[in-house]
């Protein structure tokens, strides 16, 4: 009868304790992760699409927009803010075209940073103001200049896809004003700026892999054909007007 009693008296306990015990476990499993942390302030901010994330379908996917701006791009405008928190007496100042053609002028401590930072965000506020669901034909002077510097649009996509298709590892293939004003195409790694090159950027395509991967897995070329669908030809040609009036 002892024997019994120790026996139920040890069931008892073990269920106690396993019972407080599940408790805790559940108390813990209800509560709330901590928020992250806010993003750092600075004087870049991260600009909106100008369409919905879906808009560039079928060509560019939803998931690779939402990724690539509200991601990708809000990791460069936050690590640019960092950088330049780091050497608060340099006047950065609020214009991204301005600070990578004035490269530079950067602190050496921050340099590396802010061409990096700095270039993935100018690069992409200047891509997605260049797609558009509505992709129209080059216009105006633009339109005579590409035929007249690079044999015509054909030539255009011609160029970039061979040189977007032989670009190692990552970077952009780029449609330039050079230094005397002629359409050029170059290619550049990572997220340099052409504007640090000295040449002003007209189009660009973006072939990092996190801008296809998704839909286009490894068949870059495929990625590079698919985008003149969704190219902001009106955009294109006016700026393009507004540089040479420059």
């Amino acid at each position: 009868m002892l024997t019994t009693r120790r026996q139920a008296l040890k069931t008892l306990t073990a269920a106690a304790l396993a019972s407080t015990a599940l408790g805790r476990f559940s108390a813990q499993a209800q509560t709330p992760a901590a928020p992250a942390p806010p993003a750092p302030t600075g004087p870049f901010k991260l600009p909106p699409l100008p369409y919905a994330y879906d808009a560039l379908e079928p060509h560019i996917d939803a998931e690779t927009m939402h990724l690539h701006h509200d991601k990708h791009h809000a990791a460069y405008v936050n690590k640019l803010n960092e950088a330049l928190a780091k050497e608060p007496s340099f006047p950065a100042g609020t214009d991204i075209d301005t600070l990578m053609k004035n490269l530079d002028t950067v602190p050496e401590s921050i340099r590396t940073a802010v061409r990096n930072q700095g270039g993935g965000h100018a690069n992409h506020s200047l891509f997605w103001k260049t797609l558009s669901p509505k992709a129209g034909i080059p216009s105006g002077d633009f339109a005579k200049a590409l035929n007249d510097d690079l044999g015509g649009l054909d030539k255009l996509k011609e160029e970039m896809a061979k040189a977007g298709a032989g670009l190692f590892g990552s970077g952009w293939v780029w449609l330039v004003l050079d230094g005397g004003k002629k359409l050029t195409v170059l290619t550049l790694p990572n997220q340099d700026s052409p504007l640090t090159e000295g040449h002003y950027p007209l189009f660009g395509i973006d072939v990092w892999e996190h801008a296809y991967y998704l839909k286009y897995h490894n068949l870059r070329p495929d990625y590079i054909k698919a985008i003149w669908n969704v190219v902001n030809w009106e955009f294109i040609s006016n700026r393009y007007a507004e540089a040479m009036k420059a």
